[in-house]
């Protein structure tokens, strides 16, 4: 029963932390727009999401009925990485085609970039909302209001 009601939530928590990598390699790609030779790269999020569920649902911690195992988790690029954290990113993490023409072979197109910066904003602030109120829905059916 409680996996259900948990379940939305779960896959909320996921869909954050892919917007939130994502709007780490926009900012990336905007940070590193007058690098020469840099290829500006973007998360899949659909692809992502779906690796991340996936993953997700074949623990064998949360076949047994147990809280999955966490993460290790990092905040500065030099921490040590598992191969398979390493081989997740990769496989989600694409390189964009450039659409104009570059002196340095830059691909980043700052205004694409601006534009995905914002569009992931928004989204990741959506996020946040249905995790708010999904919370306050569960509070509220704890307490039986």
């Amino acid at each position: 029963m409680i996996n259900r009601l948990t379940e939305r939530m779960d896959v909320l928590g996921q869909a954050l932390q892919v917007r939130a990598w994502r709007q780490q390699v926009i900012a990336s790609n905007i940070a590193n727009a007058d690098t020469p030779g840099y290829i500006a790269r973007e998360v899949d999020f659909r692809a992502a999401l779906q690796q991340a569920r996936a993953a997700a649902s074949v623990s064998p911690a949360l076949q047994a009925g147990q809280p999955p195992a966490l993460a290790l988790a990092g905040d500065d690029a030099r921490h040590l990485r598992t191969a398979a954290q390493t081989a997740s990113d990769r496989a989600r993490l694409t390189y964009q085609l450039r659409t104009q023409p570059s002196l340095d072979q830059n691909t980043v197109d700052l205004d694409q970039q601006r534009a995905n910066f914002a569009d992931n904003a928004v989204q990741y602030e959506a996020t946040l909302r249905f995790i708010n109120g999904h919370v306050k829905t569960m509070l509220a059916a704890i307490q039986g209001q």
